[in-house]
């Protein structure tokens, strides 16, 4: 009886794995797959390029977003079947992982982008992945134009050395209201064996304050001593 029950169980599986690798893959279908796949991923590399900030985006990047949907779509197209399509797009949204530094939350987006229209290819879904790309690629172009969420407030970091008789709780606070800072104490430390104090703020800035006169006003209150402000946003 546990023979025919394991034969039984042993056929159902190699003619599930039969019909897991029996795909129709035509020549003329590999051929525009590949075609339409290196046109999205093109596509996808000159938006991400043209909407990278002050023109900085990295050339590996790149390529990689003219490669990605060709080899997501490959993948799609090898694996056939639905329940393989479904072990196929976890996999392929792990690669994410492998990157060798993390990236801007932008350049997930772009990575997400290539896959997906990779996806749609594989399975097929020609005209979706063309209306796809060329839809997000539009929306991300017109935010890129349109400054989308630019904020004109800047977060800061200040670090000010001021004497150890020098009181640091109400002795900028003139200065911040002069110039629009909304200031946060962070931290307190002594430098130089407790003769100096070196304190430290989270502040916010507008885009168009003058950053000169502030440090000169702040140098005016602390002696000239050191003052460091941090010219890259939190």
């Amino acid at each position: 009886m546990y023979k025919s029950i394991f034969r039984m169980l042993e056929v159902s599986i190699f003619d599930t794995l039969e019909e897991v690798v029996d795909t129709n893959i035509t020549v003329s279908s590999t051929v525009l797959m590949i075609i339409i796949s290196f046109i999205c991923g093109f596509l996808i590399s000159f938006v991400y390029m043209k909407t990278s900030e002050n023109g900085k985006y990295s050339k590996n990047f790149a390529l990689t977003m003219v490669l990605l949907p060709a080899v997501i779509s490959s993948i799609i197209l090898l694996i056939g079947s639905d329940i393989a399509r479904a072990f196929s797009l976890a996999g392929a949204f792990a690669i994410i992982r492998f990157r060798s530094e993390p990236g801007e939350p932008k350049d997930i987006a772009y990575v997400l982008f290539s896959m997906a229209s990779g996806l749609a290819l594989g399975i097929g879904e020609y005209i979706f992945a063309i209306a796809f790309s060329l839809v997000l690629c539009l929306v991300m172009f017109g935010l890129a134009k349109t400054n989308y969420g630019n904020n004109k407030i800047e977060y800061k970091q200040l670090k000010v050395t001021i004497p150890e008789d020098l009181d640091y709780e109400t002795e900028f606070k003139e200065v911040f209201e002069k110039y629009e800072v909304e200031y946060y104490l962070k931290k307190v430390s002594t430098t130089s064996l407790g003769s100096l104090y070196k304190v430290y703020y989270d502040i916010t800035i507008k885009n168009d304050m003058p950053i000169q006169d502030f440090m000169d006003d702040l140098r005016v209150r602390n002696s000239n001593l050191d003052i460091t402000l941090s010219l890259n946003s939190k």
